[in-house]
């Protein structure tokens, strides 16, 4: 279990996860008033949300399934980065990909957070890679089935 440090300036509870075996606890979103989102509209979306996570942590902010497959709405840089060392208000990334508007109310569920542990490396400099499989082939080169 890791402590996390956060200040709650929206109106809502904190988020929580959902079941014992959840990795992200859904984001809502903190408006004064609802935002439309158009058809190919993005909006930067405030949760009133300020963390602190220890170093070596990141909190990864990703679409909700359910919101992008019945209404069009996903995170626009997905997953979204917030590093242990910023302070600033969790805000969301959200575009409209479906053929209609999509009203964006207050404590509506635009995202989901899931906490994690991430390396930090340190560069070798090669002139040599070590010979794989895959090799360098791309997109699709390990075949279609």
């Amino acid at each position: 279990m890791v402590k996390v440090k956060v200040i709650n300036e929206s109106k809502h509870a904190l988020p929580e996860y959902e079941t014992n075996a959840s990795a992200g606890m859904d984001l809502r979103a903190s408006l004064d008033t609802p935002v439309t989102l158009g058809v190919m509209q993005r909006a930067l979306i405030p949760t009133g949300l300020f963390i602190e996570l220890p170093p070596g942590y990141e909190a990864q902010v990703r679409p909700r399934s359910g919101l992008s497959i019945q209404k069009g709405i996903t995170v626009l840089n997905s997953p979204g980065t917030v590093d242990a060392d910023y302070r600033g208000e969790i805000k969301v990334i959200v575009i409209n990909l479906s053929t209609e508007d999509f009203i964006v109310e207050d404590g509506e569920r635009i995202a989901q957070m899931v906490i994690a542990q991430h390396a930090t490396i340190e560069w070798e400099n090669s002139v040599t890679l070590e010979e794989t499989a895959r090799g360098a082939g791309g997109f699709g080169s390990t075949g279609k089935k």
